[in-house]
C-alpha cells in the first residue's frame, strides 16, 4: 500500500477553480452564439487576442479545442474524416482532428459541459502564422464553410535578434486589421481599452512565468504535466482580470508547497526538460511513468510559450508585435539553443526529452542535430521520443516506456 500511495499524482487544489473558469468560458461563448451578442472571434493561440477583446469580441481558440480532442482521444476517430476530404495525414493533427470532428458533428465540449452541442460559430476568424502556416489554412477552411471574414498576420521565420524592422512589420499588420474588425464588431477601437487589455495580459504573463519558475526549487512543486493543464487560462483568458486572479491563487498554493517542502514527485531524484509538443492522449500515462521513476519533468518550452515579457500597455501595437515575434517557435536555431541552455541551467536539468511530433515539424527541434549540439556543449544527455500531439497512431506506448526507463536508469 505504501508503494501505491507514492505513485499517486499529487493534486493541485486550484484545479477546482480552473475547471469552473473553463466551464464559464465555454458557456459564455455558447450563449453569445445563441443570443447573437457579443460577437465571437476565433483567434489562433498566439494571435492578437488583446486587440479582439478590446473591441468587444468574445474569443475562442481552436487549438484549445484541438488539445481537448487529443486529451480525450477523440482525435484518433476524427482525423480520418479530414483526411477523406484531402487533408494529408502529415499536416497538423490539431487541424485534421478539429475539422474531422466538425464534419462528424462531434466535440468533447458536449461531454464536458451540459447543454453545449457544438463549437461556437464565429463572426470573424483571426490568425497569426508565427506558429505555422497550418493555422491560416485551418481558419480559412471554416471561413469558407461559414462565409465569414478571415484576417491574419504573416509572421517572420527563423528570426535571430528581433529588430525594429520586424516589430514595425507585424505592428503594421495588426493595425491594418482594425477597420475590418470595426466593421464586424460595430464599434470603433478604444485605444485606452486596448492599453488596459494589454496591461492585464502582461500581468497574467508575469504571474504565469512566476508559476513556472517555482519548478526551479528542489524538489519541484509542479511538473510539466501540471503546466499543460494549468496553462489554459494563460491561453484562453489572457487580457482579463479573471486569469490574473487565478494565477495568484495557483502561485500562492505552489509557494506554500515550497515552504512545506511538498514535492510534486515524491522522492524526486532526477529532473528532466520536455522539448516539443505534449502527447495529449498520453499525458496521464506518461505522468504516472515518470512519477514511478521518481523523475520530475520540471520545465518545457511548450508551457513557456505563453510568457510574453515584451507586452507593454503604453505601446500596445508594437509591444504585441514584439511579444508575438519573440516566440520560441519563430526563432533561429542558434537562438533556440541559447534559450534551452539557459533553461537547463535555471532548472538544474539532468537530461532532455525531445518529442519528435510527426505532424508538427514547426515545433519539433530534434531533426537537425540540435540535441547532439546541446549535449556536446552542455554535457546534458537527451532522448528522442517519436509521437504526435494528437495522432496516437504515430506513438508506441511500449517503445516510449522502454526508452524512458532506460534513459532514467542511465542517468541515475
Amino acid at each position: 500500500m505504501a508503494d501505491a500511495k507514492k505513485s499517486e499524482i499529487r493534486k493541485i487544489a486550484a484545479s477546482k477553480t480552473m475547471r469552473k473558469l473553463m466551464a464559464d468560458h465555454f458557456y459564455e461563448l455558447d450563449r453569445a452564439v445563441k443570443e447573437g451578442h457579443p460577437k465571437v472571434a476565433w483567434c489562433t493561440s498566439v494571435g492578437p487576442a488583446e486587440l479582439l477583446r478590446a473591441m468587444g469580441f468574445l474569443v475562442y481558440f481552436p487549438e484549445n479545442h484541438g488539445a481537448m480532442l487529443g486529451a480525450t482521444r477523440m482525435a484518433t476517430e476524427t482525423i480520418p474524416a479530414a483526411n477523406a476530404i484531402g487533408y494529408s495525414p502529415d499536416i497538423c493533427s490539431y487541424l485534421t482532428s478539429d475539422i474531422g470532428a466538425f464534419l462528424q458533428k462531434r466535440t468533447p465540449l458536449r461531454d464536458a459541459y451540459k447543454g453545449i452541442e457544438a463549437i461556437p460559430e464565429p463572426d470573424v476568424l483571426v490568425f497569426n502564422t508565427n506558429q505555422c502556416r497550418e493555422v491560416q489554412d485551418w481558419l480559412a477552411w471554416y471561413g469558407r464553410r461559414w462565409s465569414k471574414p478571415v484576417l491574419g498576420v504573416e509572421c517572420y521565420k527563423g528570426v535571430g535578434e528581433v529588430t525594429d524592422v520586424h516589430v514595425a512589420g507585424i505592428a503594421g499588420q495588426f493595425e491594418a486589421m482594425v477597420p475590418a474588425l470595426e466593421e464586424v464588431s460595430g464599434q470603433k477601437l478604444d485605444i485606452d481599452r486596448l492599453r488596459e487589455t494589454v496591461r492585464l495580459s502582461r500581468e497574467c504573463s508575469d504571474l504565469w512565468k512566476e508559476v513556472l519558475e517555482t519548478a526551479a526549487t528542489r524538489p519541484s512543486p509542479i511538473t510539466f504535466f501540471d503546466s499543460t493543464i494549468h496553462m489554459a487560462p494563460a491561453v484562453v483568458m489572457r487580457g482579463t482580470q479573471t486569469a490574473i486572479d487565478y494565477y495568484r491563487e495557483l502561485l500562492a498554493e505552489l509557494k506554500a508547497r515550497i515552504d512545506d517542502k511538498v514535492a510534486a514527485v515524491e522522492g524526486e531524484r532526477l529532473r528532466l526538460y520536455w522539448e516539443g509538443m505534449p502527447i495529449w492522449g498520453r499525458l496521464r500515462d506518461l505522468a504516472m511513468l515518470f512519477l514511478e521513476l521518481r523523475t520530475c519533468l520540471v520545465a518545457s518550452t511548450y508551457a513557456n510559450s505563453w510568457v510574453f515579457t515584451a507586452l507593454d500597455g503604453d505601446d500596445p501595437f508594437r509591444s504585441m508585435a514584439r511579444a508575438y515575434t519573440e516566440l520560441f517557435i519563430v526563432r533561429s536555431d542558434p537562438h533556440k539553443e541559447k534559450y534551452l541552455e539557459e533553461m537547463v541551467k535555471t532548472f538544474s536539468v539532468d537530461g532532455i526529452v525531445f518529442h519528435d511530433s510527426k505532424t508538427c515539424p514547426a515545433n519539433t527541434n530534434c531533426r537537425y542535430g540540435m540535441a547532439q549540439r546541446l549535449q556536446e556543449r552542455l554535457g546534458v544527455p537527451s532522448i528522442t521520443i517519436a509521437g504526435d500531439l494528437n495522432d496516437l497512431r504515430c506513438y508506441s506506448d511500449e517503445q516510449a516506456k522502454t526508452q524512458i526507463e532506460a534513459f532514467v536508469e542511465q542517468l541515475a
